[in-house]
């Protein structure tokens, strides 16, 4: 799309999701790299005139301290996963959005996350409707200065607990409570998705955290002319699952038990190491397969944080499934692989879509993406081939639709 810019905000800027979209998109704007790993580097995603890699202006919040190409270099210090050319290449990049970055919010984001922030940002006191205020201020002096025409807002943050009390149906009755920390009971991620909507921008969850999940806060966004899409990006084992379960199904072949072991040691994997933020994630992971056999074997899913691994996850899942004449057999796999690389492309990609979508004018739960999460919203279809003919249908009606109008 010449001439017109998008902004792309990240919430947790300096985590290693964030900092390798960082990173990969100032390779991919140098043209260093190819586009592997990004669904919209395919075609018939091509001819959906998106904006382009150079036109895509990052800013973002973060709690903790310490400078932003310090925490990419992480990726390979810790991680060997992006090579220090490649991450000194992208100097200038990571120089100009460190000046885009804000102080992010702990209000509602749990002790654990709590525990990393810096120390200005914890000694802020302020109530849910004032960090609501500030982070739209922010957003929009981003999208001003950068004179973009749409800005999306992805929480690639940590996972946070779960709320601990029931989050009201209709947002008028959340609505007073935004002035009292004590009573409100939106978690942090959901205070950025508001914050996002009253900027005029859009919000994808790609965390297992509550963010716009529900009705209250989801029915904002078609008023407001933004879309949101989410939750919990799905890269790894749950995509392996969604995948390999239709195919029993379609086999009538019965799962008796699905078993997986996660073990990894990024910053995700130190949260998710807090029983409470752990059980967030276990659930996004653990409820699909029901859905997909049409009846729930017995599941197991373990997270375990393994500090050595840094960014690299290890999963490993048993499947006990019973064939013809009640014969028991078994299907093991292993799947390793860097989770900030697996999931980069995919924030890229989700962004490219929620802009082209909001510039059609598609506004509020975009269902159609539902095959880039685990636990997609006003989506019950789990398969991921099912998941992805809904894509395909909306790429082929916009596509239809824009070359008529040429």
């Amino acid at each position: 799309m010449p001439g017109e810019r998008m902004g792309l905000w990240l919430v947790g800027a300096k985590g290693g999701v964030a900092t390798t979209v960082i990173t990969g998109l100032a390779a991919l704007t140098r043209g260093a790299v190819e586009p592997v790993g990004l669904v919209t580097a395919l075609d018939p995603f091509t001819r959906l005139d998106l904006v382009g890699f150079p036109d895509i202006v990052i800013g973002g919040h973060d709690i903790r301290a310490g400078r932003l190409v310090d925490e990419a270099r992480r990726m390979w210090t810790e991680s060997r996963a992006i090579t220090p050319d490649v991450l000194d290449a992208a100097g200038d990049t990571f120089a100009a959005v460190e000046e885009r970055l804000r102080p992010g919010t702990v209000v509602a984001a749990g002790d654990t996350i709590r525990g990393l922030a810096d120390a200005a940002v914890v000694a802020r006191v302020e109530s849910p409707r004032a960090a609501i205020d500030r982070i739209r201020a922010d957003i929009e002096a981003f999208a001003a200065a950068a004179q973009v025409r749409h800005v999306v807002v992805v929480n690639v943050a940590s996972t946070e607990p779960a709320p601990t009390r029931p989050i009201p149906a209709d947002f008028a009755t959340i609505e007073p409570l935004l002035d009292d920390a004590a009573a409100c009971p939106l978690p942090a991620s959901s205070l950025y998705a508001l914050a996002a909507f009253a900027a005029g921008a859009s919000y994808v969850n790609f965390t297992p955290s509550t963010g716009a999940t529900p009705p209250a806060l989801k029915a904002l966004a078609a008023p407001r002319g933004v879309a949101t899409a989410g939750c919990d990006g799905k890269t790894g084992e749950t995509l392996l699952k969604s995948v390999l379960a239709p195919m029993f199904a379609a086999r009538h072949l019965e799962v008796m038990s699905w078993v997986g072991h996660n073990i990894f040691g990024n910053m995700d994997g130190l949260v998710l190491d807090d029983p409470r933020n752990k059980a967030t994630k276990i659930r996004s992971k653990d409820h699909l397969l029901a859905g997909i056999l049409g009846y729930a074997p017995q599941t197991h899913v373990s997270i375990e944080y393994i500090k050595s691994l840094g960014d690299w996850k290890t999963a490993w899942d048993h499947i006990h499934f019973r064939g013809f004449l009640g014969t028991p057999m078994t299907l093991q796999f292993t799947w390793q692989g860097c989770d900030s690389i697996l999931a980069a492309p995919l924030v890229i990609d989700l962004a490219r879509l929620v802009e082209r979508a909001q510039r059609d004018g598609q506004c509020g739960v975009l269902p159609w993406l539902a095959c880039f999460f685990k636990s997609p919203i006003d989506v019950t279809e789990q398969s991921f081939a099912a998941q992805f003919a809904l894509l395909d249908a909306w790429v082929a009606d916009l596509v239809c639709r824009t070359q008529r109008a040429i």
